[in-house]
């Protein structure tokens, strides 16, 4: 059995306030949906009628419980999903200023039951085997997720493996340590595309300015960069010399904080497909619209159908 796509990394359960433009402080009413990078990333490519597994940990406790049935509603496979004893699964909190301000609140602590995947624990024939592999910047900030995330790199090399940058300063340790594990791992060589936000890319590259970031980043031996610019849209580069810039799709933004996962796992589908790049961004642009017009993350995740009657695009 081979999956299209294997995501690793976060999990957790987002409680989003349902008032908007009004602080946590004043808020009463929560809505509770599945969250976490790497698994909205993985609900949003089986959206996309993708096979997809996430490899991640929770706490052994109801939130537990939550997160596999939610991601066998979803159509995850949980098999690679464990729990590890004495650790709550993360709660996540935000507060909603549309259009562009979302302050997001991690209770992580003592530390994250998804830092604690272990080399030993992966399924190294499925990893080895899948078409695509996500990963996040994110399991490189502790250790044992770290290693095991290298221990994916290996695995992969040759493969397709894409590395989110998905810089969250609050969940590393001391400053300057996202700069240089995530650079670490850019330069191995085991990498194949890279995507990220400016503030992300400058973090991986040194480099603010989108069109240099992206030339950094295929430095570092990537064969595709992509550097999400919010109102300027996403930039891409690939090794072989192309070019491509699309514009965002403009919609009423309720809660943008699902928007970078929905395009991150449309961006998988694109690949996947061996679409032209211009065709899988402005296809990954649509489903970021889509999940940014709405309150939830995972649950937001759209079908290709949606994507495409949002952007009025022909499939």
């Amino acid at each position: 059995m081979r999956y299209d796509v294997i995501t690793m990394g976060r999990v957790g359960i987002d409680l989003y306030p349902l008032r908007s433009g009004v602080p946590l402080s004043e808020v009463d009413t929560f809505a509770r949906f599945l969250g976490g990078s790497a698994t909205n990333v993985a609900v949003a490519a089986a959206r996309l009628g993708r096979r997809v597994a996430v490899v991640t940990r929770t706490g052994a406790d109801p939130f537990g419980d939550y997160v596999h049935r939610a991601l066998s509603d979803y159509h995850v496979d949980d098999v690679y999903v464990t729990a590890v004893p004495g650790l709550p699964t993360p709660v996540t909190f935000c507060e909603i200023f549309p259009p562009d301000d979302f302050p997001i609140y991690f209770y992580r602590a003592p530390k994250a039951p998804d830092l604690h995947i272990r080399p030993e624990e992966l399924d190294q024939d499925a990893l080895a085997a899948a078409r695509l592999v996500w990963l996040t910047g994110t399991g490189l900030s502790a250790q044992p997720s770290r290693a095991a995330h290298h221990a994916v790199l290996d695995l992969r090399r040759g493969g397709e493996t894409v590395l989110d940058l998905d810089y969250r300063p609050m969940l590393w340790a001391e400053p300057g340590q996202a700069e240089a594990e995530v650079r670490a791992a850019l330069a191995s060589g085991r990498v194949s595309v890279a995507v990220g936000n400016r503030e992300e890319c400058a973090v991986a590259t040194g480099e603010t300015e989108p069109e240099a970031a992206a030339d950094a980043l295929l430095a570092l031996g990537v064969r595709l960069a992509v550097v999400k610019q919010g109102p300027a849209g996403v930039l891409a580069k690939d090794s072989a010399g192309n070019r491509v810039v699309v514009p965002p799709v403009p919609v009423e933004v309720v809660n943008g904080l699902g928007a970078g996962d929905a395009f991150g796992g449309a961006l998988c589908h694109g690949l996947l497909a061996g679409w032209p790049l211009e065709r899988t961004l402005r296809f990954a642009n649509g489903a970021g619209a889509y999940v940014a017009a709405r309150l939830a993350c995972s649950a937001a995740m759209p079908t290709a159908d949606e994507v495409y009657q949002l952007t009025g695009e022909v499939p």
